[in-house]
């Protein structure tokens, strides 16, 4: 019999890993790779960072990203990412545990094939299964009917999966994630009358706790930018000891998730994507959709933003007879892993996997047979 399933979910900024049938991921990696500590390491040595989420590597390259964009851009470096989470962190051996791998919705085809091709050939793993964020997100709402819509760190997606099966001509992206928050709030403190040495102390990760801690999504965006001191100030100091008030920025910084054009892009917003995936379905299962919309990523941690995406959709559908939900899970962070958790650990889910024997009789191509 099989050990339990590792469960992997690599995002752009994060990589969980943890074991079928857990509520959260039991480790958690940065998606980055950093050079190495001391000069004279062997150019093949790769180890933990101390201290750290990360692992260094040897490269002359100063860090490398192997994952951008749901797009995996170095497969050296995903591959011992995924060899350090297996058997560093987990402690397992991979001959021994099928693998739940949590795949974008940009996820081109290449990449899954050449996923199995990896962990098949070079992990030998028993079992693989491939399986849409979006639909992950909404198993771990108990659901496999609705529409995902999953704002992370590098790109956001809406994903329409009905009975288990992600409607391609469904999905959308927009190129608003996280990532860019934090650059668009950079460059408005930048325009506000902070003090610029209290600027200087806001690295990429103390600009990234700024955000979290301080900002949050309007309900009124127009109104709030007109009603001068309608929400009260934050207050947040940095790693130096000085502080920065924040006021406008605090709901300023997230608006681009519906105005892409505060950041110069001429695209919807994502509850505008939402509506468009939503259009694709036929009008029953719209209906049926409309009452399962489910939120997940980081970027949707923002308080205010789940009311505000009802708020959008039920002004988009007005008028056909439907009141929109939307469900926010407070561990909607990682909610694609979780539901990866959950739906590796059924009883039933246990013959979808793409066995070692299918990989040696029918290559690595067939995955897009198996996971539609």
């Amino acid at each position: 019999m099989l050990k339990p399933a590792v469960v992997i979910d690599s995002g752009s900024r994060f990589t969980r890993g943890g074991f079928a049938g857990q509520e959260q991921p039991q480790c958690v990696l940065r998606t980055l790779l950093l050079p190495p500590c001391s000069v004279g390491t062997p150019r093949d040595a790769w180890q933990p960072c101390p201290g750290t989420e990360s692992l260094r590597c040897s490269a002359a390259a100063p860090r490398c990203r192997p994952l951008k964009h749901g797009l995996v851009e170095d497969w050296d470096g995903m591959k011992t990412l995924w060899s350090h989470l297996l058997c560093c962190c987990l402690k397992v051996s991979p001959e021994e545990h099928p693998v739940l791998l949590a795949e974008s919705p940009s996820c081109p085809a290449t990449d899954r094939a050449k996923a199995a091709e990896v962990l098949f050939e070079s992990f030998g793993v028993p079992g693989l299964h491939l399986a849409n964020s979006g639909f992950l997100s909404l198993c771990a709402h108990g659901r496999v009917t609705g529409l995902a819509v999953e704002a992370g760190a590098a790109a956001s997606h809406v994903t329409s999966v009905w009975g288990g099966q992600t409607l391609r001509e469904g999905t959308r992206c927009l190129g608003v994630a996280g990532d860019h928050l934090s650059r668009h709030l950079q460059r408005l403190l930048l325009q506000g009358p902070a003090e610029p040495a209290a600027l200087q102390a806001l690295t990429k990760k103390v600009l990234t706790q700024l955000k979290e801690q301080c900002c949050y999504v309007s309900l009124d965006y127009e109104g709030d930018l007109q009603e001068k001191g309608s929400h009260p100030p934050a207050r947040f100091q940095t790693p130096d000891g000085r502080w920065i008030t924040l006021g406008k920025e605090r709901f300023c910084c997230p608006e681009p998730l519906f105005r892409p054009e505060l950041l110069q892009l001429s695209c919807p917003g994502l509850h505008r994507l939402a509506a468009q995936s939503l259009h694709t379905l036929p009008e029953p299962a719209r209906r049926h959709v409309l009452g399962n919309i489910v939120l997940s990523g980081g970027s949707s941690m923002f308080p205010g933003f789940p009311e505000r995406m009802c708020l959008e959709l039920n002004l988009l559908f007005q008028g056909a007879g439907v009141h929109v939900e939307v469900l926010a899970n407070p561990r909607r962070g990682t909610a694609a892993w979780a539901g990866g958790s959950m739906a590796a650990s059924l009883t039933s889910f246990q013959h979808t996997w793409m066995t070692k024997g299918d990989y040696q009789e029918h290559g690595a191509q067939y995955v897009h047979r198996k996971f539609q």
